[in-house]
Order: structure tokens, then C-alpha cells, then sequence
């Protein structure tokens, strides 16, 4: 695994802590019931329950140590530091869309918790890095997948 530096929020740490002890504590119990189950039934070669069981114990195994080794390598941005005058991680940059022309906030957070569905996209990301570094009134253009888009910065705000 690599050493990677994850850049994360206060609130995406707790997330992945969360996930991390449902998955050791509650998962790993149901899939040692699952397993149980399956072994009860006998023969293992044509036991599909088993082989589920299994490989859901292999998903869970392998999501444990992947949280680990990112809660282990976080980096945490204090909100509270978060300088308003320039887009930053842990900023929320309100923006005019110029493609769809609305206005839309979104939240700058580590690639870690990224999730475009809510608006948080990662640092890593065309458009947050894109806006990194910029302040109100900065009118940018970003290459994205499908050509480029562009924003103007109307605000930048804590989360």
C-alpha cells in the first residue's frame, strides 16, 4: 500500500472512522454467522452461500485495510484556519456556472471524501483544482472531460 498524504476534513475523518468500526465490529460478525450457515450445509465445492460469504469476508477484509491505511495517512484541514480570501481546502466556493448559468456551491474536501452527488469535490479533481488558489471575483476556465467550463467565484466560505 502506498504512503499517499490524504487531505481530509474533520468530518471526513469521523465518516471513514465511523465505516471502519461498523465494519470491524457489525459486519464482520454477520459475515462469521453468514460463513457458519454455509459450512453447516457440507459439502464446500458446490456450496455457493460459502463462496459468498467468503467473498464478502475478502470485500470487507480488503475496505478495513484500505480505511486504516487512509485514516493513518490523513491529513487534517482545520476549518477553522481556512483562510476565506482564497479557495482552499475545507472552503465552500459559491460559483456562477457559466455552462448551465445557476449559481452552485461546492465544497472542497480530499479525494478521500469527494462526492459530487452532494456537491464535495476532491482537490484532485479538474474543477477543485481548478479553483484552488483563487478568490471572489476570479473568473476561471477548467478543461474538463467534455470540453471546458467555466466560473466566476461569487463567495468563499468555511464549511
Amino acid at each position: 500500500m502506498s504512503n499517499k498524504k490524504y487531505i481530509m476534513t474533520y468530518e471526513g475523518v469521523k465518516k471513514l472512522e465511523d465505516e471502519l468500526e461498523y465494519l470491524k465490529t457489525v459486519k464482520r460478525k454477520e459475515i462469521t454467522a453468514k460463513i457458519k450457515v454455509a459450512l453447516s450445509y457440507g459439502d464446500l465445492s458446490e456450496n455457493s452461500e460459502y463462496d459468498e460469504a467468503k467473498n464478502e469476508q475478502a470485500f470487507a477484509e480488503g475496505r478495513i485495510v484500505q480505511l486504516e491505511n487512509m485514516l493513518k495517512n490523513a491529513n487534517v484541514v482545520d476549518e477553522s484556519e481556512v483562510d476565506e480570501g482564497v479557495v482552499s481546502v475545507g472552503a465552500v466556493v459559491k460559483v456562477k456556472d457559466y455552462d448551465f448559468d445557476e449559481i452552485v456551491d461546492f465544497s472542497i474536501v480530499g479525494s478521500a471524501e469527494a462526492d459530487p452527488m452532494e456537491n464535495k469535490i476532491s482537490n484532485e479533481s479538474p474543477v477543485g483544482a481548478g479553483l484552488i488558489g483563487k478568490k471572489v471575483g476570479d473568473i476561471v476556465e477548467i478543461t474538463v472531460p467534455d470540453g471546458t467550463s467555466k466560473y466566476e467565484i461569487i463567495e468563499i466560505r468555511r464549511a
